[in-house]
């Protein structure tokens, strides 16, 4: 209505339908003034709102994000500043899209593993610049190894949830710009530069940004709530035991539990016997993230930590309870992290052209891509090798050689030398450990639980010679 209000050339049509009947995908474009602008949804008039919603946003500046409105389903305009934590429609529709057409792209010729229930990727951009962003990682998952076929030589994934995988990519990719800073000719193509001052050899080159898409809210306190009743504003029940808890995956099963006030420590043994072993949610570690930053323990003995500019959502962004899980429940309780580690609030978004919820039961392996690579990886989540049975190349033990080899060759580096196993290199970086350890304790403050560590033994491997 507001559309035909405001212009007078208004055309929509319907361009193609995807999908079986049952999760039909419907897609329409609007034309006004010779501009095209698209929305999808399961049924024509769902299609026809999200392509008038992302008309609006981009001629006009009016946003229907529920960041910007959370009481109201009203408009309001993207220029009134109620919230700073809200990445403009524009670019989270980009986000969205470069994701879905990046998937639909590498996944050609491989249809059989097209199936999925949760999507992702990540997308750089340089200054903010979205007409040039480079997608960098795109994967799918929903499940976590089973305990037998835990490795102790770092070469399983334990976690294939598709954020989690995604952002393992993004490792990948980062070790592949600091190779880049090993030769001379190529060092100039690195988003890495060189640091003259401070203690990180290198850092990213200002202006760089890294975006995550999720096609759904994250697993875990992000997603505990009823997308139906209107529960937003003021919390009535502050109190409630169940906001903000850390929360696990549980082995081979979807969905995630409350820690208990264990003392957060599995065993080996124990797991091999059968106990279930228990995986994070990936709500708790992008929160993990946000303290600590992406680019893991190994990497944060080279580069000052990476943290994530915004997260955009498929569906189900519930603002209130998407900022707490990733940042809030923490944000008073967190202190004395070493600079230039601090807590990170990641800018929230939700695509124009919402994904339905998918009632199809998850397959048991995801896939993954990492800019670079000339092929997908189909991992099988439950023993977290490819399913050919090949070590995945996004496993601990890739990413520790890697290391290793950037320790010999990256100039500027102050030891060359890796003598000591996985677990302990990581032990090593100082910094980074007291900002990991100050998250569980802020967590701890709070009384949402306790992080809980997979078994040791699993970090005892040692570079092959």
């Amino acid at each position: 209505m507001l559309l035909y209000e405001l212009f007078n050339d208004v055309n929509f049509e319907c361009m193609n339908i995807d999908g079986a009947q049952n999760n039909c995908r419907f897609k329409m474009t609007v034309t006004i003034n010779d501009k095209k602008f698209d929305g999808t949804g399961p049924s024509k008039k769902l299609a026809k709102n999200a392509a008038a919603k992302a008309a609006l946003a981009s001629l006009c500046n009016i946003s229907y994000s529920p960041m910007m409105a959370p009481q109201k389903n009203a408009p309001l305009p993207i220029d009134d500043k109620s919230s700073s934590m809200e990445l403009p429609q524009i670019h989270a529709d980009t986000i969205g899209r470069l994701v879905l057409e990046k998937f639909m792209e590498v996944i050609k010729g491989q249809e059989a593993y097209s199936r999925r229930k949760v999507l992702a990727g990540i997308v750089m951009t340089e200054n903010m610049n979205f007409c040039e962003a480079k997608v960098i990682s795109v994967s799918t998952g929903t499940k976590c190894v089973s305990g037998e076929h835990m490795s102790v030589n770092g070469a399983v994934l334990n976690d294939s949830h598709a954020e989690i995988v995604s952002r393992r990519c993004l490792l990948k990719y980062l070790y592949a710009q600091l190779d880049l800073q090993c030769n001379q000719a190529t060092a100039y193509q690195s988003i890495f530069v060189r640091n003259t001052d401070g203690q990180y050899p290198y850092k990213l080159k200002s202006g760089v940004h890294f975006h995550l898409y999720i096609n759904t809210a994250p697993c875990g306190d992000a997603r505990i709530f009823s997308p139906h009743e209107n529960d937003t504003g003021v919390d009535k029940h502050p109190n409630r035991k169940a906001r903000g808890q850390l929360r696990t995956k549980i082995e081979s099963g979807e969905g995630t539990i409350p820690v208990k006030s264990s003392d957060g420590i599995q065993t080996w043994d124990g797991v091999l016997q059968g106990q279930r072993l228990l995986t994070m949610s990936c709500s708790d570690k992008i929160a993990r993230w946000n303290i600590v930053g992406i680019q893991g323990s190994l990497l944060s003995s080279i580069i000052e930590p990476v943290y994530l500019h915004s997260i955009v959502l498929g569906s189900l962004l519930h603002p209130e309870h998407m900022y707490r899980a990733v940042c809030g429940r923490i944000e008073k309780s967190i202190q004395g992290l070493p600079p230039p580690y601090h807590l990170n609030k990641p800018r929230l978004a939700l695509v124009t052209s919402a994904e339905p919820r998918n009632q199809a039961k998850a397959p048991n392996f995801g896939i993954n891509w990492t800019i670079g690579d000339t092929e997908l990886e189909v991992v099988n989540s439950l023993t977290g090798r490819t399913i050919g049975g090949q070590v995945s190349r996004i496993t601990k033990q890739a990413f520790f050689e890697k290391f290793g080899f950037l320790m010999k060759n990256l100039p500027g580096m102050p030891t060359r030398k890796v003598n000591k196993d996985y677990g302990e290199t990581k032990a090593d970086v100082k910094d980074y450990q007291t900002a990991k350890q100050e998250l569980f304790s802020a967590f701890k403050r709070e009384d949402l639980g306790s992080w809980l560590k997979k078994p040791i033994e699993q970090d005892q491997f040692g570079l092959v010679e």
